[in-house]
């Protein structure tokens, strides 16, 4: 039977969704053409309206003092809602530049924005090529086949922010397990028990006592790195609380490498998915920065963020009343008809490339040019040494409603 638009907008609020990427676009394009402002009223999630219009979403990005990240940025079931609010109430929530406003998000983006500009990422360059080349040797070390998606994909963004923050290699596992918990807690494979609001409260609690440990060391020794500019950075004359340094590294930790490898890893899969992209790719290697935005394009890590009216308001003519919240698609924004010909090709030379990956406005990612890097380092690295490729068994998405993409990506090739 055809989905209705009751049926599209619930999907936008069951994690599984995102792990058929069929039925999630199928959801989409039916509330696009038909009800781009829909309300949704799912049991065991507080109601909201669900955004899928590029111009909408772009709109509502744009008034960050209309449209507020708090109290709702993320789309979470009620009763994890409520736990988190609990943990508020009791001064260790997460406070991440995603869940604040103005004047906070201002003043707090500013402790590591030096570290993110064009001229720190030119300082990179050079080690994150050693580090592409690396993960491309390692794909040499599996022989001929490998899960690009765990293997490579996640290892190699981990190894790039984690030493920008400062960690030890050490730490690096645990961080990536925590990583899938945190933004994989819907999904059997990669969730922390059976995923209830206490299993999900449980990995933050983890991560803060972590990162605890990492800002009393960096304000008692200083080394430089990104995890000292935090613990030691000051706002108002004051260092930042233990929360709010620990929420930075959390957001710095977690999606500053995930967003990534769901890029690679996508990326990858569309270029298996279009043969003649691929071999046009390699064949005029000048085309590589506009394909690593048809990859961002293609994907969309983030899945949604939410806002919050401050006002009485409208959307397309829709009253939304104070108090509301939108959910803002980034997957339906990047495939709007409107704005992409041929939005369901992936187009290596794409241009222009209008996507929303990334958000706008004052919440723009602060790791863009550091994603943008990175992906492109790994495939000029990739791209001359694979003499074939091809899959090798069925591709797998996270389930989830905020961040993913593919937890294994079966791959056959030989590398020269």
């Amino acid at each position: 039977m055809p989905m209705t638009l009751t049926q599209a907008g619930h999907a936008l609020a069951t994690p599984a969704t995102y792990t058929d990427e069929n039925h999630l676009h199928t959801a989409l394009t039916l509330l696009r053409h038909h009800e781009p402002v829909h309300h949704v009223d799912k049991p065991g999630y507080t109601p909201f309206w669900a955004l899928t219009r590029h111009h909408d979403i772009l709109t509502v990005e744009r008034d960050h003092t209309l449209w507020l990240n708090a109290p709702r940025p993320v789309l979470r079931t009620t009763a994890l809602d409520h736990a988190l609010h609990t943990r508020r109430t009791q001064g260790n929530a997460l406070t991440s530049l995603v869940h604040l406003d103005e004047p906070d998000h201002r003043r707090l983006r500013a402790v590591a924005a030096d570290h993110f500009r064009p001229a720190a990422m030119r300082t990179l360059h050079t080690r994150i090529r050693h580090l592409a080349r690396h993960h491309v040797d390692l794909m040499a070390e599996h022989g001929t086949t490998c899960d690009f998606a765990r293997d490579i994909a996640a290892g190699y963004p981990l190894h790039v922010i984690l030493t920008l923050l400062g960690l030890p290699a050490s730490d690096f596992p645990r961080m990536l397990h925590l990583t899938r918990q945190l933004f994989g807690h819907d999904d059997e494979d990669t969730g922390r028990g059976t995923g209830t609001p206490g299993d999900h409260t449980g990995v933050l609690e983890d991560l803060f006592a972590s990162f605890h440990h990492l800002t009393a060391s960096r304000r008692a020794h200083p080394t430089g790195d990104l995890a000292s500019r935090i613990a030691n950075a000051r706002i108002g004359g004051q260092l930042l609380d233990e929360g709010t340094a620990a929420s930075y590294y959390v957001l710095i930790a977690t999606a500053g490498h995930d967003t990534t490898s769901s890029t690679i890893a996508g990326g990858l899969e569309a270029l298996l998915r279009h043969p003649a992209q691929l071999q046009r790719l390699r064949d005029d290697p000048a085309l590589l920065p506009s394909a690593v935005e048809e990859m961002i394009r293609w994907v969309s890590p983030v899945k949604s963020f939410m806002r919050t009216a401050a006002a009485d308001t409208s959307v397309r003519g829709v009253p939304i009343g104070k108090g509301e919240s939108v959910l803002l698609s980034y997957p339906s924004a990047n495939r709007d008809e409107d704005v992409f010909g041929e939005p369901f090709t992936f187009d290596a030379g794409r241009e222009p490339n209008r996507h929303l990956a990334f958000g706008f406005g004052v919440h723009f990612c602060l790791g863009a040019a550091l994603a943008r890097m990175q992906a492109a380092a790994l495939f000029e690295e990739l791209l001359p040494r694979l003499a074939r490729v091809e899959l090798d068994g069925e591709p797998a998405w996270t389930a989830t409603t905020f961040v993913g993409g593919l937890k294994r990506l079966p791959i056959r090739y030989s590398l020269t």
